[in-house]
């Protein structure tokens, strides 16, 4: 028996030791090996099962969050049983399920630039499964102060994006891809623009892919590449991505000397100053439409979202569109605008805040609130 594998586990890989450049040499490297995992969501699910069931020994896992309806559509690693529980109590049920040789360490926090290093430097591999970019550029931090490979993966509606950022052997870094943070509200999150169920699973697996690749040392790293997955045409892409000499954190003059920084500790939702912006609950916005509301209501979601769910009395008018109404809306009455969440109509009211509009409010919560609340 080979030094290293029980008969059970001989058995459970037995299709692995088949494979030149694996074999016994290669499941021990997977078995010795660390992975943290940051996010138990819709790439994260993937991602740790088949990390799981290839035998990587120890999976570190990093998720707050606990089991929403709304996360059955993609997140695979749960079920109905576990609504309401933690995330991490589902995941780590279901991947020692998968495997009992594995072990499954669980990190119940949000990451951040306090932790991060600490929990990233007890892992050979980071794996970013996260959905904000702030998570995606602390990552990219820790990783690269600790020289460790990062396998990063994104998806968007009906595309995906793989990469391994490791600029100690040579290749970019995430802040290489993306030097500066989109704005708040700029990019609409899963939440807000939807993702189709299948797609995590296919780049949250090939994230899983490229973190085997790394354990066993074959095949081609991508370092300096990006590959993107177009689920509607079928096809894939592959972008080159150089080491930016001028990156901010890489480069030949970096200005980020710490792991705590602009970009790490902005906050993980779009949002804007409290102290520049009033805001209104969906209970008092509702109080108000039942007393004769004689203000405007103004949705910024997408034709598609309204179709779904809305107020009656709202106006719809998207994000995008609400520069060409300008002229026509009203400063002499108060004007409350909502949207799914409250980030975009929160930088709706900034934008006509800076217009000379006095007289407007945020709705918290958005159209989720509302709903929640049955109305």
């Amino acid at each position: 028996m080979p030094q290293g594998l029980s008969s059970a586990e001989l058995l459970r890989y037995s299709r692995h030791l088949l494979i030149p450049g694996v074999g016994v040499e290669g499941q021990l490297r997977l078995k010795h090996a660390s992975v943290l995992l940051v996010g138990c969501g819709g790439l994260g699910s993937p991602a740790a099962l088949y990390l799981a069931a290839a035998g990587v020994g120890r999976l570190g896992l990093v998720d707050p969050d606990a089991v929403e309806v709304s996360n059955l559509q993609r997140q695979i690693l749960h079920g109905e049983s576990w609504i309401g529980q933690s995330k991490l109590d589902s995941a780590a049920a279901r991947l020692r399920e998968v495997n009992p040789h594995v072990t499954v360490e669980c990190h119940p926090v949000r990451l951040t630039a306090d932790n991060a290093l600490e929990l990233a430097g007890g892992y050979d591999i980071v794996l970013d499964g996260s959905d904000n970019f702030p998570t995606r550029y602390l990552t990219n931090d820790a990783a690269f102060f600790l020289k460790k490979p990062l396998v990063y993966g994104a998806i968007h509606r009906f595309e995906g994006q793989v990469a391994v950022f490791a600029p100690h052997l040579g290749g970019p870094c995430y802040r290489c891809l993306l030097p500066n943070m989109p704005a708040a509200g700029a990019v609409p999150s899963c939440a807000e623009a939807g993702v189709l169920g299948v797609l995590p699973g296919i780049i949250g697996s090939l994230q899983a892919m490229e973190v085997i690749k790394l354990i066993l040392g074959i095949g081609n790293i991508p370092y300096g590449q990006l590959t993107v997955y177009d689920a509607l045409s079928s096809e894939f892409r592959k972008l080159t991505l150089r080491r930016d000499c001028r990156c901010r954190l890489c480069g030949e003059r970096p200005e980020i000397h710490y792991v705590a920084n602009a970009e790490t500790t902005a906050p993980d939702h779009c949002s804007h100053p409290t102290n520049t912006m009033e805001s209104i609950t969906v209970t008092e916005l509702h109080a108000l439409l039942a007393d004769n509301f004689n203000g405007l209501l103004i949705d910024v979601r997408e034709p598609n979202e309204h179709a779904l769910a809305n107020i009656p009395q709202a106006r719809l008018m998207p994000l995008a569109t609400v520069p060409g109404h300008l002229a026509s809306l009203p400063r002499d009455r108060e004007i409350l605008i909502h949207c799914k969440a409250g980030g975009r109509s929160a930088k709706a009211v900034m934008f006509l805040l800076d217009n000379g509009f006095t007289r407007v409010k945020n709705v918290s919560g958005g159209m989720d609130a509302w709903s929640e609340q049955g109305w």
